[in-house]
């Protein structure tokens, strides 16, 4: 019995150090992890450097590839283990649409989102922070705001000015439903000529952005995991009210 119980013990050790090697090769290739206590197994998911869209960036860059975190995001909202995402953000930008393409997905998932800006969210990393049903930002982070563009040359006939503006108007209407700053706002601030001295924009520190309406919170680490098990466990007590008013009408019809 007791040989029995050593294997088991020996299996499970075995187990464990697989499930460890694993998680952290995971950390590795991905930039991801699973973690948290049984009650709340959170994916983290890291959103840093530079977005990287159809064009492929030099390798010398630091780089988040879109058709990397696109089957992640879907793998994460139909897995049943994974409780919540939280979503931690150091960007420059980058490609507006892949970036605009990832933002929709996150705000378009059922599970419970938390977003977290550390150093900066810049650009389209903006759409990308607030797409989270929370959004947090560390006091010494910053957020550029600026109208789209694009480097090297531009021709400026009409119908290149006019798509430049209907991708502008895409990114206000997603950043103000997804915050509580108003467009005309965002606007001001994405046009304002007297902060950057190359350029047309606003950069906002922590503080700034929460006084804007941009991000809902200051906080580090600890408030962002904090406030996500917290709407996990919301979660998890409405859906246990739903499934006992589908078993008690279920019970209703079978009387």
């Amino acid at each position: 019995m007791s040989r029995v119980q050593n294997n088991a013990e020996e299996s499970q050790e075995i187990l464990q150090e697989e499930a460890e090697e694993n998680r952290f090769q995971q950390i590795t290739d991905s930039g991801s992890v699973v973690t948290g206590d049984r009650e709340h197994v959170i994916h983290c998911l890291t959103i840093i450097g530079q977005i990287e869209g159809h064009t492929v960036l030099p390798s010398q860059n630091k780089t988040t590839k879109y058709e990397h975190l696109i089957p992640q995001l879907v793998a994460i909202e139909e897995d049943p283990r994974i409780h919540g995402l939280l979503i931690i953000l150091n960007t420059v930008g980058g490609d507006v649409e892949a970036g605009l393409a990832l933002a929709e997905l996150l705000a378009g998932m059922k599970k419970p989102t938390v977003s977290l800006v550390l150093g900066g969210g810049h650009s389209i990393g903006v759409p990308l922070a607030v797409a989270a049903k929370h959004s947090f930002i560390a006091s010494t982070a910053t957020m550029t705001i600026h109208p789209v563009r694009m480097n090297g040359l531009l021709l400026g006939v009409p119908q290149t000015m006019d798509y430049f503006q209907r991708m502008q108007e895409r990114i206000t209407r997603f950043v103000t439903a997804n915050s509580s700053i108003s467009s005309q706002r965002f606007y001001e601030l994405a046009m304002n000529t007297k902060e950057l001295v190359m350029d047309v924009g606003t950069v906002l520190d922590g503080t700034d952005a929460v006084e804007e309406g941009l991000i809902d919170s200051m906080g580090s680490l600890s408030d962002a995991i904090s406030c996500l098990y917290s709407m996990i466990d919301k979660e998890r007590k409405k859906q246990g009210k739903k499934g006992k008013s589908v078993r008690k009408s279920e019970k209703n019809s079978k009387e």
